[in-house]
Formats: structure tokens, C-alpha cells, sequence
């Protein structure tokens, strides 16, 4: 009870924190808080902390104190108890989908209504803003401009603060480990959308601000002299078109076609955002980039301890290379036996020995609650990096040496959702479409490992897979026990496998897997690591080095700037006396670029020590807790893998040659053939598919009936996003 009613006041707290953040935007455009907020940075210019401070409290802070409390309410709420499956709330139905299409994909009522109100947001404060420059129009001295010139400076310099809006939450939707998007129930891979979304948004604002500038500053004749400048004082121009620059060829090498065909272009000019962040706070200067910091702050301190969870390596111990021509691999991997994480979840993985940089996410297809000591995923080997790996193995087991290897890798993750409520129906309905099965083998394993009532998890599970060619199904060796050895478990699965692209034919399911299962699995040398996969530090421990850095930055700004900037700690009788004219000319004396230049140091210098101490905490983890793997040498020996015993269990498996599903058929019998009226519909293949389902599960949500008898029945839907 007790815990109930903290976790409670905490996401109470959380809402308040985030909400008054969200009015502090919606009153900063007005001439009332433009009035109240001078007062008070000029107040606080005469305390220790200083307007910076100040800055740091009010817009930095709140998002920083929700991730805070976040992290404490997600330590006490994956520490709870396994409960019974909750009656349906009534927010449920605003999480299905409403508008479904190839241009916006699939989007909730939930996700509509965020949209319309950042929009409307956004209008709001474009309108206040330039309705309010437009009553004190002010000639720019450096320019001789017409009026209307001076109206579109205006009109273009607004639209640089709908881009500063966009950048203040771009980096959120990316965090992983202090990822705050997990407190909504929206995981890493789904988030990313938003990411889009805001950066797109981003860079067209920053477009329309930066060309309308140039085009002012042309036709006034005075591009020349504007275009190079490096203030002393204010905004400066070059920086600001750096910044620009370099966001362009961030966003052009973001392009589905790029980030598709080129991923290592993209993977490597996205770094840029560092030269881009740095550029915008010279051009937007220290009082803006206040408002965008949060996020920055959050990035940065996600990234450091992403990098340290990573160390030291791990080792792949073994690969099952499937011999049919699907260039499909089995990565096994050393796990902690306390490392524990929920289906569904990714992991990170960088082998050095192919790119020393290149991170790639894959599902893991494996359960903690089986495998205590491994983990395992399924590589589907195309192109580029996963391509290098096929045949670096596959050189391995060519070569004349008699011992295999050691192949290092390092890891970040697993993460994943914190809650399992997404399994938690009368019924479930799998719907994969090629790779976007390896979500569902880790799902398929959990629900089968822990079958028991106080669950409350679905026992009734109906598979549908969809692939091109026959071989494909090889992917659902992993599973083999759980579809023939039903009877030991409450678990009651049914697959169904549809081949699009090959005529019909007299095969059975299980035929099929043992056919495409045969594979050679071989073990690798460990000599080259002997620690385990140990996962992410707690939400604890991340909340608590959140904290001490947002403590350690805001020290390190006001030593920075008692040293630097010393005419910021006048007393108030003493800045009484100073001349106007005097006082001015001390403000003129520290050039803009040197406070920008503090408060980014300030923010390293808070790094630097969180690294310090976060190395010092994994180094006693890894000391004590985590255990290591036991050294071996590798060897080419091999096995066959495959070639399972059919049961008649498996006559209820179907396969289907030479169409694609008729999901519509699917949804229509599924509540007749499993009884239950709550029904959990996940998808996880291509985009065709899941617009396809999202649409039937849409006219379910509308009350359209698609041919179900007996009590309707209420589909909800989730979409699933697999890595491979």
C-alpha cells in the first residue's frame, strides 16, 4: 500500500514538474513574462547564482528533475511483484489506431492530439512574437532597410525561434538508458519517429530563418559585409550559418534513401550534431541555448554512460550458421546471471575487428527466465557490417589454423519495456512478416517459461508468419521446442507460415524447419575477454548521477564565472553608483562567445567528473558482482543442428504456398478459435503490414464488425520495430 501510494505521488510530482516547464513556454512569448523575467535575472545578478543560474533552474531543470524521479519510478516499478492482468482502461482505446497511411504511417488519437497541440504551440508562439515586433518595428542600424525589409527580417528571425522549440526536445526521443519516453510506455525504437519528426521540423524553420536572412541582407547590398561577421557582442552570424550548414547535411544524409543504401554515410555525419549544438550556442548565445540544454544536458550524460556500460568487452561464444543460403547467423553471447530483461528487448553490439565505431541494434531472441548465462540473437546477414560478420565467420571455418578465434565485441543494453502489461491479454496475435520474427521468439520463450496463473499472461497464442521463400522459416528453429512440446506447458501456440513467393507444395511446417534448421554451430575462444554481458547500472544509480551532475555543472558555471566574469557580482548599492554609461561599457568588456564558452566548459568539466566516479562504481561492480566467463579455446569442430521429432501436436500448424494472408479473414475467425474477448494484436514486419492490420484493428476500434460472433471482441494494437 504504501508503495502504491508513493509511486503515486511521484508520477504526481512528475506531471506538476512537466506541466509548469511546458507554461514557462507558453508565457515566454508574452510582453507580461518579458517584464517579470528581466526583473528577475536582474535580481539574481547580485546573488551567487547569477541570471546563468537561473537560466539552468527554470528551463534546463524541470526536464531534468522529471527524468530524476522517472528513474526512481521505474526502479520501484520493475522491482514489483508479478500482478494479475488490470481491467481494461479507458485510455486504452485513445493508443489504437486512428489514421492509417503510407505518407504519416500509424498514428494514435493519443499521438494526434500531441501533434495538434506542439503545432498549435508553435503557431502560438509565432504569432505572439511577431504580432509584438510588429507594434515597435526598429530600424537595424548596421542596415538601411524599407519597411517591408524590416518587417521580413522580422518574419525570419521568428521562424529561428520555432526551430529553437524543435531543438529543445529533438535529442529526448534518442536517450536510452535515461530514457524518459519509457515512462509513457513508448520504447527506443518507437520514439525515434518523434526524433524525425522534430528534426525535420527543425531544419525547415532553421531553412526558411537563415535563407530569408541572406536574402534581406542581398537585396539591401550588404551580404558582403554581414555574411563573415564574428560579433563581439549578440547573435553571431557566421556561427549561425555553420550551424545551418551542417544541419542540412545531417537531415539530407538522414534520408530513408541514404540511410538505407549508405548507413555508414549516415551513421557518421550524424555525429556532426557536435559541431552543430556548439555553432548554435555562439549564434543563438547563452540565454537560448538554456532552453535547448535540457536535452543536451540528458544526450550527453546518456552517451558517457553508454560508452562505460560498453566496457570492457565481451566475446561471442558460439555461432550457428544455418546451412541453407539465407545468410542467416545465431550470435550466443556471455550473460550475467543476474542480468534480467523483458521480450522484446534490443542490445547494442560494435565488433571491433570489423569497425571500431559502428554500433548496430538487434533483437534478442532469447529469455532470462531460461537462459541464465547466455543470451542470444539472429543475425540476418545482407549487406555492408552485417555481411563483413557472415564472412568473417564463415573465413574463420574456411581457414587451415586448428582453433577458432576469439571475436570481441562490446555490448550496450538490453533495453527494453518495463512493464510486460503488452502480453497481459485473454489472447494474443503474433503477426511477423520475414525478420520481424525475432521480437516473437523472445516473446514465444517467456510466456512459455512462466505459464502460471498469477501472470495472468496469454495462453492462447496464434503465430502468423509471412516470408518470401520457404527457407526463411530456418528463423523459428529457436522455438522448435515450443511449438512440438506444447502438452509440458499452459501454453497453447499455433503457427501458421505463409510462402509469397513459391507455388504450392506438399511440405509441412515442421518439415520445412528441419529442412532449412541444419546448421553448423561453433564455439569460439574466449581468451580474448572473460567478462559476461552485466547490462545497465540501476535506475538508482542513474538517477542519482543525474542529479550530481546537474550539481556539478551549475558549481563549475559560477566558479567559471566569478573568475571570468567578475562585474556580474556587484552589490545592488554599489551598482547604484556606477554611471550608465560606465556600467554599459563593464558589460561590453566580456565578449558574448567567452560566457558561452564558460557555460560549455562547465558542462565538460560535469562530465569529466561523472566519468570519474562512474568508472570507479563499474570497476567495483565488475569486481564483485559480475561474474567472468570461464577462458576455453575455440575449435572447428561442428554440429548439426536440427531435425526435431514431430508430434501431433504440430497437425494444428499450417502453411499456405503462393499468397499473402487474408488478415482480415484472420481477425474475423481468431476470437471464435481462442475464446477471448481481449486481444492483443502485435505486428512486427513492414510497414505495408502493419498499416494493413492497424487498419482492421481501427475499424474494430470504430465498432465496425469484421465477421466475429458471440461478445465482440476489443483488438488492441501494438506495434513492434525489430532490429536485424
Amino acid at each position: 500500500m504504501a508503495k502504491a501510494i508513493l509511486l503515486a505521488l511521484l508520477k504526481v510530482l512528475m506531471i506538476i514538474i512537466f506541466a509548469g516547464w511546458i507554461a514557462l513556454w507558453l508565457l515566454k512569448p508574452t510582453n507580461l513574462w518579458t517584464r517579470k523575467w528581466k526583473g528577475a535575472e536582474d535580481s539574481a545578478r547580485h546573488t551567487v547564482f547569477g541570471y546563468y543560474g537561473l537560466n539552468f533552474a527554470v528551463f534546463t531543470f524541470p526536464p531534468i528533475a522529471v527524468t530524476i524521479i522517472g528513474l526512481v519510478y521505474l526502479d520501484l516499478v520493475t522491482k514489483e511483484p508479478p500482478r494479475s492482468r488490470p481491467a481494461r482502461s479507458a485510455t486504452v482505446g485513445f493508443s489504437n489506431p486512428v489514421v492509417v497511411n503510407s505518407f504519416v504511417g500509424i498514428l494514435s488519437s493519443l499521438e494526434i492530439l500531441a501533434v495538434f497541440l506542439f503545432f498549435l504551440f508553435l503557431a502560438w508562439t509565432y504569432y505572439a512574437r511577431i504580432s509584438n515586433d510588429f507594434k515597435k518595428l526598429m530600424p537595424v542600424k548596421s542596415l538601411k532597410l524599407d519597411l517591408w525589409q524590416i518587417k521580413y527580417l522580422r518574419v525570419a528571425t521568428r521562424f529561428g525561434l520555432l526551430a529553437e522549440v524543435c531543438l529543445a526536445l529533438l535529442l529526448l526521443p534518442v536517450l536510452r538508458g535515461l530514457a524518459i519516453f519509457q515512462l509513457i510506455g513508448i520504447q527506443f525504437e518507437a520514439s525515434v519517429r518523434y526524433h524525425i519528426l522534430l528534426g525535420t521540423s527543425m531544419i525547415f524553420f532553421s531553412t526558411i530563418h537563415g535563407a530569408s536572412t541572406l536574402f534581406i541582407w542581398g537585396v539591401s547590398r550588404h551580404i558582403q559585409d554581414e555574411i563573415w561577421r564574428w560579433q563581439k557582442k549578440g547573435r553571431i552570424y557566421l556561427a549561425g550559418e555553420i550551424a545551418l550548414v551542417t544541419g542540412l547535411v545531417i537531415w539530407i544524409t538522414s534520408l530513408p534513401q541514404i540511410r538505407r543504401r549508405r548507413f555508414e554515410i549516415f551513421y557518421y555525419t550524424h555525429h556532426l550534431y557536435i559541431v552543430f549544438l556548439i555553432f548554435f550556442l555562439f549564434h543563438a548565445g547563452d540565454r537560448h541555448f538554456y532552453m535547448v540544454f535540457s536535452g543536451v544536458f540528458l544526450f550527453g550524460l546518456d552517451k558517457l554512460l553508454r560508452i562505460l556500460q560498453s566496457r570492457p568487452q565481451s566475446c561471442i561464444l558460439s555461432a550457428r550458421i544455418y546451412l541453407i543460403p539465407s545468410k542467416a547467423i545465431e550470435l550466443t553471447l556471455p550473460k550475467d546471471p543476474g542480468l534480467k530483461y523483458t521480450p522484446t528487448s534490443v542490445i547494442y553490439m560494435k565488433i571491433p575487428s570489423i569497425s571500431k565505431f559502428q554500433w548496430h541494434p538487434f533483437s534478442i531472441t532469447s529469455s532470462s527466465n531460461i537462459d541464465d548465462h547466455t543470451m542470444s540473437v539472429v543475425v540476418k546477414c545482407n549487406e555492408g557490417w552485417t555481411s563483413s560478420l557472415y564472412d568473417m565467420i564463415q573465413a574463420e571455418l574456411d581457414s587451415d589454423t586448428g582453433a577458432m578465434n576469439c571475436i570481441p565485441v562490446s555490448i550496450e543494453g538490453p533495453y527494453g519495456p518495463a512493464s510486460l502489461d503488452f502480453l497481459r491479454h485473454d489472447s494474443l496475435l503474433l503477426i511477423a512478416g520475414g525478420a520481424g520474427i525475432t521480437p516473437f521468439l523472445s516473446i514465444i520463450k517467456e510466456i512459455a517459461s512462466i505459464s502460471s496463473s498469477r501472470y495472468r499472461f496469454a495462453t492462447q497464442v496464434q503465430l502468423i508468419y509471412v516470408v518470401k521463400k520457404s527457407q526463411d522459416v530456418c528463423l523459428l528453429n529457436s522455438v522448435s521446442s515450443q511449438l512440438l512440446n506444447q502438452s509440458s506447458t499452459q501454453l497453447s501456440l499455433n503457427l501458421k507460415v505463409y510462402v509469397t513467393q513459391e507455388e504450392s507444395s506438399n511440405a509441412t511446417v515442421i518439415g520445412l524447419v528441419n529442412n532449412f534448421s541444419l546448421a553448423r554451430t561453433v564455439n569460439f575462444s574466449t581468451e580474448c575477454s572473460n567478462y559476461a554481458v552485466h547490462g545497465l547500472d540501476s535506475s538508482i544509480l542513474m538517477a542519482a548521477m543525474v542529479a550530481l551532475s546537474s550539481i556539478k555543472f551549475l558549481v563549475s558555471l559560477i566558479f567559471f564565472n566569478r573568475i571570468f566574469v567578475p562585474t556580474e557580482m556587484k552589490s545592488p548599492a554599489s551598482q547604484k553608483m556606477v554611471v550608465p554609461s560606465e556600467n554599459k561599457a563593464s558589460k561590453e568588456k566580456t565578449p558574448s562567445s567567452v560566457v558561452d564558452l564558460l557555460l560549455l566548459a562547465s558542462f565538460i568539466v560535469a562530465l569529466a567528473c561523472n566519468t570519474f566516479v562512474a568508472i570507479i562504481l563499474r570497476w567495483k561492480r565488475l569486481k564483485k558482482d559480475i561474474p567472468a566467463v570461464s577462458p576455453k579455446q575455440g575449435n572447428k569442430a561442428t554440429e548439426l543442428v536440427g531435425s526435431v521429432e514431430a508430434r501431433s501436436t504440430v497437425e494444428e500448424h499450417e502453411i499456405h504456398f503462393g499468397g499473402r494472408p487474408d488478415f482480415q479473414d484472420i481477425l474475423s475467425k481468431f476470437p471464435n478459435e481462442t475464446g477471448g474477448s481481449d486481444i492483443g494484436v502485435l505486428v512486427c514486419g513492414p510497414e505495408s503490414m502493419k498499416e494493413s492490420v492497424a487498419s482492421l484493428c481501427q475499424l474494430k476500434s470504430q465498432g465496425l464488425n469484421i465477421g466475429a460472433k458471440g461478445k465482440k471482441p476489443y483488438f488492441i494494437f501494438h506495434s513492434l520495430n525489430f532490429t536485424l
